[in-house]
């Protein structure tokens, strides 16, 4: 499934690998009090919290920017034949691959693939099986990546952990790393003549979202310094795979003030429909969230 929003000359795609109520809340967020939930559920149901089930909508998805000559996919989802622990996860066989296609994503016009931090759902498009072997889902394309999670999890690797990021380096990245199609980047850098990384770490100690400027318009390409729309309301909460608890408060904290004074839409990887929208709000006065639909076919 896709939708497609612009941000100045920018047309941005998302493409859904898949949605549902997959997260009981004191899993994903284990210092949750369920009953802090209920005075926010009339704006959370039924996009984001399924009250009959009493789980978090979470969403896996790429999104997909068309800027000039660039075709930029940012984040990789999941991927296809891919084992992993979580059974959500593993060994998915989903049409994403035609999905990106519709987008004008296909494996071939790719020219930059953009990783915001080191998660299997973030870097598992980056391969696909072909004749019992992994290779690269976008071969033409440069694939920028935080150089901090690359660093560490390389560092694991060559010392033994064939499961660092569980599974994810050995089968999405060390193929495209081994046949040179990577660059690092760091904060400060600009990627795709449009897009300026900005450090958020916390929840990977190398976390970084990205930020596009164009006729006046922002957006800012999340990754997971938020899982769900609560942390907006609720930004002290973190959930259970946060690597740095503290230092994720103060990025969601410094995410949450940027993205309301520049009034740039957000686009983060895991929030259920309609994916992204803006901050309104304060640090003093608190923040929510006001999603943005998508546009009609054909705009």
């Amino acid at each position: 499934m896709i939708y497609s929003r612009h941000i100045g000359d920018a047309k941005i795609y998302n493409v859904l690998e898949y949605s549902g109520p997959t997260h009981a809340a004191d899993f994903v967020f284990p210092a949750l009090d369920v009953r802090d939930i209920v005075p926010h559920l009339s704006w959370l149901a039924p996009h984001h919290y399924n009250i009959k089930l009493q789980r978090f909508i979470v969403a896996m998805q790429l999104w997909v920017m068309h800027m000039g000559e660039n075709v930029i996919v940012i984040d990789l989802g999941v991927g296809n034949h891919k084992k992993r622990g979580s059974e959500r996860m593993n060994m998915l066989n989903t049409l994403t691959p035609l999905w990106l296609d519709a987008a004008g994503a296909s494996a071939r016009s790719v020219t930059h693939v953009i990783v915001t931090h080191f998660h299997p759902d973030h870097v598992g498009w980056g391969t696909r099986m072909v004749d019992g072997r992994w290779e690269p889902m976008f071969p033409n394309a440069r694939h920028l990546m935080p150089r901090v999670d690359f660093e560490a999890a390389h560092a694991a690797y060559k010392n033994g952990d064939k499961g660092v990021i569980s599974g994810s380096f050995e089968d999405s990245v060390l193929p495209l790393y081994e046949l040179g199609l990577i660059d690092l980047i760091d904060d400060g850098d600009v990627v795709a003549g449009c897009l300026k990384a900005e450090a958020m770490p916390g929840h990977t100690p190398g976390s970084l979202h990205f930020r596009l400027q164009s006729k006046g318009q922002e957006a800012i390409f999340a990754g997971d310094v938020m899982h769900s729309p609560l942390q907006i309301a609720m930004p002290h909460i973190n959930t259970w795979i946060d690597a740095h608890a503290e230092q994720a408060r103060v990025s969601r904290a410094l995410f949450l003030k940027r993205a309301a004074e520049r009034n740039a839409m957000i686009f983060p990887v895991h929030f259920g429909w309609p994916h992204c929208g803006y901050i309104r709000g304060d640090s003093t006065k608190g923040y929510r969230f006001e999603p943005v639909e998508p546009e009609a076919r054909g705009e």
